[in-house]
């Protein structure tokens, strides 16, 4: 009997966050140990709850949730949405030009899976949010990691970009707050990005679900607002993170800037929506009032609240272990400490995640699997309340003390 087989399309498709490793913990779990994820970004498994008016809405609603909406999203959701950006300055963005999807994830899969032919090249950050690099080779193309350099707070390298285009290259993607070095852009940076992309006629595809995450004085900029009306812009965003709602798969995808050069583009794009039916029909009852409603993200992310607090102190921890660096994230949820790789014999990240998985029952993510050139990185999820979070830091540190001493 001939073995089945895996597709062809999937031979460099890669999604470590959810990969080996997690593997591994599954079989230790399996064998009674308890493991603390700190791979994952879901606040709901750390006590982050969503807000009380969201629930109720999504209850009352629930009655009229139960046939297909339109293929692009329930016309409030999407009327919501629209009235958000323009709120922030897009105020040509129409509702429809939004497109809801079943987080995120599904819409980045979908925009590139209309508008990437076989060959193409799309601008990917290194490190990147790894969904991104497996969409663009999933749907034929090549993702080109353009550098973000630690020494400048993880902002991205224009330079390094700029030398990187070539005549297939047609479209540049933004992480911005990013995930996972916690970086947030500059003014300047969003608009210099955006100009680049001007001048070499590329797409925008701009991933802002951290946008409500923002810490101290940095400020999240719209790389829309700085694209006027000949620069296409794809704004992704949602409610899985500011909202704590990962489990609703609320997300959405805007179309901005010269719409009428894009129109075969939005046929696709349209095309592939009506294939999927709809997006999950409950979730997106949750938009509306979670957009119109109290921000109550706003005191997770202040001085004092949980979410700051936890991401600081794991942050200042982790710099307090010999051999090991971090900048410190100006937004989203995650850490992304460099560690000293002669000092700790390290010359494979995801072996060495493995050994600290099973030397300490902690789960972390290797900087590689984020596509990070080199394997000195990794990312932990500061979501634990601080008792956990600091006894989790500790562990890591003796275990990387033992390293040091072997």
């Amino acid at each position: 009997m001939r073995e089945i087989v895996q597709s062809s399309k999937l031979r460099h498709v890669r999604y470590d966050v959810r990969g080996p490793i997690l593997t591994e913990a599954h079989r230790l779990e399996a064998q009674g140990h308890r493991v603390l994820k700190l791979n994952i970004g879901n606040l709901a498994a750390f006590g982050f709850e969503a807000p009380d008016a969201i629930v109720a809405d999504i209850v009352h609603h629930l009655p009229d949730a139960q046939g297909y909406s339109d293929s692009r999203g329930i016309y409030s959701a999407r009327t919501a949405v629209a009235q958000y950006y323009q709120s922030h300055g897009l105020t040509d963005v129409g509702v429809d030009d939004v497109f809801i999807g079943n987080g995120v994830s599904e819409l980045i899969t979908m925009v590139l899976q209309a508008f990437v032919d076989d060959g193409d090249e799309i601008l990917v950050p290194a490190p990147d949010y790894p969904l991104w690099t497996g969409a663009v080779t999933l749907a034929g193309g090549k993702a080109v990691h353009y550098l973000c350099d630690e020494e400048q707070d993880w902002q991205p390298d224009l330079a390094d970009i700029e030398s990187k285009i070539t005549d297939r290259t047609r479209g540049l993607v933004i992480i911005n707050p990013n995930n996972p070095t916690g970086a947030v852009y500059s003014e300047q940076m969003v608009r210099d990005l955006v100009e680049l992309a001007r001048r070499h006629g590329l797409v925008v595809f701009s991933d802002e679900i951290y946008e409500k995450i923002v810490f101290d004085d940095a400020v999240h900029h719209h790389a829309a607002t700085f694209a006027g009306d000949d620069v296409l812009c794809l704004t992704f965003s949602g409610l899985s993170k500011a909202y704590r709602v990962c489990g609703y798969r609320s997300g959405w995808v805007v179309i901005s800037g010269p719409k009428h050069r894009a129109t075969s583009f939005i046929e696709g794009l349209t095309l592939l929506a009506n294939m999927r039916m709809c997006p999950n029909v409950p979730g997106q009852h949750a938009i509306q009032t979670a957009l119109g409603g109290y921000q109550s993200i706003d005191e997770l992310i202040a001085p004092g609240g949980r979410i700051y607090e936890q991401v600081k102190t794991a942050w200042r921890m982790l710099n307090k272990i010999d051999g090991v660096s971090c900048v410190e994230p100006r937004g989203a949820l995650y850490c992304f400490p460099k560690l000293d790789t002669e000092l700790f014999g390290i010359d494979d990240d995801e072996k060495f995640v493995i050994d600290l998985l099973r030397a300490t029952k902690i789960l972390v993510s290797h900087g590689t699997g984020f596509n990070w050139i080199a394997p000195d990185h990794f990312r932990l999820v500061a979501l634990p309340e601080i008792d956990q979070l600091t006894d989790a830091i500790e562990r890591i540190a003796e275990y990387l003390d033992s390293r040091r001493r072997r």
